[in-house]
């Protein structure tokens, strides 16, 4: 029996935009991830779930709120959650470079669902283990 990877996804702002977070969990799900969807969440929140649910990746929707993304990054090293990270949704050029710098897999709008779905896939392992899509 082949092992279910778990996904965390979370919206690190209140913007209000959910097209992209939402298109993305379907797009993880269709390639067999198991996706535990937060929605808007504190950092408290994003580390107490990212705990609690033994995820093996973490998917932030930064929304522009890139202070906030670094705060639960840094949240979660601080709590010995030691899971890779990856990113999306509004990421100007000089976040995308701040986050990239802290570990975190970036993909800003107009990256495409089978780059995101291959990047879960590398991060979580998932290919390497010879998993199932």
């Amino acid at each position: 029996m082949s092992k279910t990877y778990r996904i965390l996804l979370a919206k690190t702002g209140l913007d209000g935009h959910w097209r992209g977070v939402a298109v993305v969990s379907g797009a993880l799900r269709d390639a067999g991830f198991e996706v535990i969807m937060m929605g808007m969440s504190t950092v408290d929140e994003i580390v107490q779930a990212a705990v609690d649910e033994d995820v093996d990746l973490i998917g932030l929707s930064i929304g522009g709120h890139v202070e906030i993304a670094e705060r639960a990054i840094k949240a979660l090293k601080e709590e010995g959650v030691d899971k890779p990270i990856f990113a999306g949704g509004v990421v100007p050029p000089w976040a995308k470079r701040r986050l990239e710098a802290l570990g975190v897999d970036v993909h800003p709008p107009g990256s495409q669902l089978p780059d995101i779905v291959a990047a879960a896939e590398r991060l979580t392992g998932r290919v390497a283990a010879g998993a199932d899509a």
